[in-house]
């Protein structure tokens, strides 16, 4: 096997990877953060 279809390989499976993630998005919807805080007796007033 030649070096450079080895080469031509690994660029296709990059390629394959960054257009998977681009289709994929990764992106998820923002959630609120819901927690109680207590706060000191100073901070409280």
């Amino acid at each position: 096997m030649s070096s450079r279809r080895i080469v031509m390989g690994l660029l296709v499976l990059l390629a394959a990877l960054l257009i998977y993630a681009w289709v994929d998005g990764g992106e998820e919807p923002v959630h609120d953060i819901v927690a109680p805080v207590t706060l000191p007796q100073s901070a409280s007033g």
